[in-house]
This record gives structure tokens, sequence and C-alpha cells, in this order.
């Protein structure tokens, strides 16, 4: 007896010992680690992250990590309980998204499991308003299941709430907040007894609103996501543009996001036009056309700009950024016409074979098969000696490559400008450039760039032309931003001034065309700017000081900075053009900076500009002589002895310690000020998200505004 109960014992633990493993093999399943579109986290107390107009399409993906020892068998989406496609393990599915998904093994990012997948469906779209559930449910080879729950939502648009706009207007002032606003009237406008003598083109629009910026993972955004969370009304990371995040390595393979350009362009057949100071591939211009997770991928970006063209309806491209559209190892000879592949003029220190091609095999793209399928997109190619400005050109775009040339376009059909290699001249140079007072623009090579304000009216009157269908028209003042980081008051203010010329071009357009809507905005606020007050002491004294007088900070600073009563009103002397006579008056405006590197203040405009290290030549001379950051310019070592090309000896400041690290002030998280005009713009009161802003366009474009 005892044997056998022994032998009952033992087959009990042995049966015991087998449940517990089956056990532990049932419970083994894939980990869901990702899933797209985001969602809030706090789905029980708040609303959803991801929303979508009706019909805008977007893609599906999740990442799956099996359990070790498996594969991934199949992936599944659903929403609201409705399988929508069913991925099998080589990558294909029979559903009526055929072609239109994979799964990804390989190219992944590190640190996930072996075997992990990344399973994609591209260009999905709901038409139902309101929320849905998304689900997606993954198996592995050994039978575990992991099923993970998501949501998101489509807005309704309203109908017939009025007319709807046929074209939208976007002026948007990188880094532009209300100091900056502020700071530009009270130099181009003046104050006296307290009052504005005038006010800017921006001041004038009826309805203003506040815009929170943050990004899907900072409170600080980038350009990338601050321009498209307008235009697709999804927080996006920073860095990536039109895109969510996801796990592979690949720059151009990430989720997509339908574009307001793209989505109004397939739905009613709008145009658009693309205008910037800055290079064209740059984080805003490209946050209206492009889908990439990386914003400096410069080939192809602009590649992008024409290959998806019908896709948004691009008929303007204007800007800087030359240097992405020339051959690699074409041969460029100044001041001849290679296929308009040349400078304007010889910029001194460059060797007869330099061309500024940029173009790089690393920074162009090809895209995968189910992008292509699912978005109707181009495949791309890896090829660095395109001639994109013949491509263009081939596309119908007539080529304007100095203002010269804009002036003489006519109205085209379609219109690219490519007016410098990389980031335009700013606004302070150039129009000391045409008043004959500085040869900036001259170094450059480019002495014949057109002002923002000129840009856009030539934007208008292409996009104007034969307009049946409307059209969508960004228009950037780029570096309000880069001079802010420089902590270069004069040429941000000027920046902030020509800017503003160009919005009056626009309301122009829209009084004449009462079925436009503009809004003037902001991606983000820059370096904390700050209207401190006014100098105390005359410019002649500023340029003492800076020349070699009492250094100490006594001198530079308490002596010298005028705050409350002493702030007075400075009074500019405007020209003609529009701009100040001279930025060094007496009195004048002083700014500081909360978000602040180092620096070295004299309270004096900079002679020369801070190196642009975008510009392909800017180690060459003369640009490597200019000062090379905030903490060395108006330093002892900060720029060249002697006399610069402006007839000014160089300056030295006294230093002020910043709040951030590096030698550039940075982005902040401070709201910033929206301004509407026209048709549906007094949707555009109180606080909202910058997502908010794409639904109040789709609203005013599609369902009308009263």
């Amino acid at each position: 007896m005892s044997h056998v109960r022994f032998t009952r014992h033992a087959l009990c633990l042995a049966a015991m010992s087998a449940l517990v493993s089956l056990a532990g093999q049932a419970q083994a399943a894939p980990n869901i680690s990702r899933l797209t579109p985001p969602s809030n986290p706090l789905l029980a107390t708040a609303a959803t992250l991801a929303r979508f107009l009706p019909g805008q399409k977007f893609d599906l993906q999740t990442t799956v990590q099996p359990d070790a020892g498996t594969t991934i068998a199949s992936v599944s989406f659903a929403v609201d309980g409705s399988t929508v496609a069913t991925i099998a393990n080589n990558g294909t599915t029979t559903d009526q998204f055929s072609g239109k998904t994979s799964l990804v093994k390989t190219g992944l990012v590190s640190g996930l499991a072996s075997n992990t997948v990344v399973a994609s469906l591209r260009g999905y779209a709901n038409s139902t308003p309101g929320v849905h559930t998304l689900t997606v449910t993954a198996t592995d080879t050994a039978g575990g299941t992991t099923t993970k729950t998501g949501n998101f939502e489509v807005v309704a648009i309203t109908a017939n709430n009025g007319r709807p706009a046929k074209n939208i207007i976007i002026m948007l002032g990188d880094g532009m907040g209300a100091a900056h606003r502020t700071a530009a009237r009270i130099v181009a406008k003046g104050y006296l007894q307290g009052k504005a003598q005038n006010l800017l083109a921006m001041d004038t629009f009826p309805y203003t609103g506040m815009v929170m910026t943050a990004s899907l993972n900072s409170i600080v955004t980038d350009s990338a996501p601050g321009m498209s969370n307008y235009v697709n009304g999804n927080k996006g990371q920073n860095n990536q543009e039109g895109v969510f995040p996801d796990d592979t390595s690949a720059a151009f393979d990430n989720p997509r996001i339908e574009y307001l350009s793209e989505y109004l362009h397939r739905l009613k057949g709008t145009s658009l036009g693309v205008v910037t100071t800055a290079d064209v591939f740059d984080a805003t211009p490209a946050a209206n056309a492009v889908h990439t997770s990386a914003r400096g991928n410069g080939t192809g970006i602009v590649d992008q700009f024409l290959d998806d063209s019908s896709l948004t309806g691009l008929k303007v491209l204007m800007g800087g950024g030359r240097k992405w559209f020339l051959p690699k190892n074409a041969s460029q000879t100044a001041g001849t016409d290679n296929s308009q592949h040349t400078f304007n003029a010889t910029p001194a220190g460059l060797g007869s074979s330099a061309n500024g091609s940029a173009r790089a095999t690393a920074s162009d793209y090809v895209l995968p098969s189910d992008i292509v399928a699912g978005w109707n997109a181009s495949a791309g190619a890896i090829d660095n000696n395109r001639d994109l400005i013949a491509d263009f050109k081939s596309a119908g775009f007539a080529y304007a490559s100095d203002n010269t040339a804009l002036q003489s376009a006519g109205t085209p059909d379609k219109l690219l400008g490519l007016f410098s290699l990389s980031n335009m001249n700013v606004a302070f140079d150039k129009i000391n450039g045409r008043r004959g007072v500085s040869t900036i623009v001259n170094d450059y090579g480019f002495p014949d760039q057109p002002m923002l304000d000129e840009m856009t009216t030539a934007a208008l009157n292409v996009l104007n032309k034969n307009n049946t269908n409307g059209f969508v028209l960004m228009v950037e003042g780029s570096s309000i931003d880069k001079q802010a980081h420089l902590m270069d008051s004069d040429r941000w203010i000027l920046e902030t001034i020509e800017f503003d010329r160009a919005i009056q071009k626009a309301k122009d357009f829209a009084t004449a065309n009462p079925d436009t809507v503009v809004i003037v905005t902001a991606d983000h606020e820059c370096s904390g700017a700050a209207i401190i007050g006014a100098s105390t002491v005359t410019a002649a004294t500023l340029q003492s000081l800076a020349s070699g007088g009492d250094q100490s900070t006594a001198a530079r600073r308490d002596a010298v900075v005028g705050t409350y009563d002493n702030a007075k009103f400075p009074k500019y002397s405007i020209q003609a053009d529009g701009f100040p006579l001279t930025t060094d008056i007496d009195g004048k405006v002083l700014i500081g900076y909360g978000a602040n590197a180092d620096r070295y203040e004299t309270w004096l405009s900079n002679a020369q500009p801070t190196q642009d290290s975008q510009q392909p030549f800017y180690g060459a001379s003369p640009l490597n002589a200019y000062p090379g950051n905030p903490n060395v310019r108006n330093s002892n070592n900060g720029v060249t002895s002697g006399t610069t090309a402006e007839g000014a000896s160089p300056y030295v400041g006294y230093l002020v310690v910043g709040q951030v690290p590096a030698d550039q002030a940075t982005h902040t998280a401070t709201d910033i000020p929206l301004s509407a005009y026209g048709r549906g713009a007094s949707l555009f009161t109180g606080v909202f998200d910058n997502t908010d802003v794409f639904f109040k366009l789709g609203q005013i474009a599609i369902g009308g505004a009263k």
C-alpha cells in the first residue's frame, strides 16, 4: 500500500508540474510595446490624443516583441471591434488593404527583443465622427496571443455653417513671441505719451488667441512639430515632420499623418505654396508637405517636395537651399548660365571647382512599397547627381535665381525660387546691401535677394492664377528664430518688421478676396526675449564704451540700462523702404533674454552676422572671419581685428552669463499669440492647443464659417 501511495503521490506531483509548465507556456505571449496612433494614457479622465478630420488619412502601426524562442505569426488591426487588416508573418494580407501593409523585421532600433516586428497598415481613413476604439492582436508561433487597445477621434465638421473659405494663408513667424511683436512695433511705429503711433499689420487683425505649443515628447517644441501640429492636427515628436514616432531606424518610413495641403488637395483640388527666408529643407517649410522623422535629411526632403507634389498640389516653393538642388558632381561657374546653377556673384575664397552641392546618399530616401501603395506616394531614389532644378522645370515650374529674375518672371503657372545656397541673408543685411552700406550679401555670393513681401506677392499672384479650387499658402519669417537663438537683437527685430510687411500683403489679398482666411502665429517662442527698457546714453557713448572704455559691468550695464521711467520712448527714423535708418540710436530699445547662453553684450548692432554653419562655404574666407557664436562675438577674440566691411571697428562687450548650456539661446515653452483675419477668423480666440488650429481651419475650409 505504501508503494501504491508513493506511486500515486509521484504521479500527482508530475501531473501538477506538467500543468504548471503548460500554464507557464500559455501565459507566455507577445508584448505589444507601441500602438500608433498614440492614445492618451488617462483615457478615463482625459480627451483622446490622436484626432483626425473626417476621411483624413493616417497609418496604423504597432511594435510587437515576441516571447523568447518564438516568432510573430500574425498581427491584426481592428477598429470598433471590426477587423480592418490581418498581416501574416510574410507581411501579406488578403483583405482590401492588400499591398498597403507590412511586417518589418529588420532595420529596427536597438534595445528590442530578438524577432521583434513592426506591423503597419498604410493610408487608413475613417469618416465617422466620434471616438473609435483601436485594437491590435498579435499571435506568436507558440499560440500565444496578446491584445492592446487604444483609441482615436474623428472630429466632426459642422456642415452649412456659413461660406467655406477658398484660400488659407498661414503666416508663420518662427520663434516669434509677444516680445518680438512688441519690439518690432516700438522700432517700426514708435510710441509717444504711452500710445503706439501706428500699428503693425498683424496688430490690425481683429481676433487674437493664445496657443499652447508643446510637442508630443516635451513641453519645449522644436520647429518640426511646432509647424506640423498646426497642419495635421496631431502632436509630433521633436525633429519629426508629418509622422508619428516608430521603432524603425529609417528616416522616411514612419507612420504618416495627412497634411492640410494633402487633405484639401485630395478633397477640393487646392494648390500649395511654401515661402520661407530659410533653406527650403528647413523644419517649418518641410513640415507642410514632407513626411520624415529626421528634419535634417535635406536631400530626401527637397526631393519629396517635387516627387509628391501630386499629393500636395505644390505650385510655389521659394526660399534658400539651392545646395540641395545642385548635382553633386556638376561643375559651376559663377556669372554664367549653367542650367541656372550659378552663384549670382563670386564669393571670395571659393575655388573654381566648388559648386555648393550638399546632396548626399545618407540624407536621401527610398520608400517601402506599403507607403507607396497606401499613399500613392513616389517611391523615391538615391541620387546624389539628381539635377533637381531641371526636374522642377520639367514639371512646369518657372525658376527664379534672384530678385531680378523673380520680378521679371511674370505670373507663371508654377514657380520655384532659390535665392541662396542655404538660409537667405537676413533683412538687416539685405536692406543694408540695397542701401549700399554693407557687403554682407556679396560675401555670401547672392547680392540680389528678394525681401519677404516681394516673395509673398509673387506667390499670391501664382496661386491666385486660374484659382478655381483655392490654395493653402504658408509664409515663414524664419530668422526671427535664428537670430533670437544668436541673441542678435537688432537682426531679429528687423526680421519681424520684414515679416510684418509680408503680412500686409496677405491682408491686402484677403481684403480683395474675402473667401480667404489669414492667420499670423509662431511655432514657438525663442530665447525668452524680453523688452527690458531703453538705453539712457547716446549711441556715441555706447560705441565709446564698446571700443575700449570702462569694461566694468557698472559702466556697461548699470549706467546704460534704463528701466521704468528711464526707458522713455525710443525714436527710430524709418525710411521709405520701411526699415530704420539705423538701429543704433540714442536711447535705443534694449532686449534681454530668459533662455540665453553666455554672450558678450555691447547693446550695439553687430556689423557682421554670426556664422551660419548651414552655409556650404562658411569655413572659407570671408565668412570664416565672422563671429563664430555669441560666446565669442564682441569678445577680445570674437571677430577679426581691424576694420570690417561696414567701416566699424570690432567692439568688445561685457559678459552676460546665461541660463542654458552651449552657445545659443533656446526655445521656450511660453504660449504664443495667434491673430486671425478674414473668413472664420472669429474661431481663433481664447487659449487653445496648436493642434486645434488644424481643426478650426478644416471647419472653415470644408464646413464654412459665418
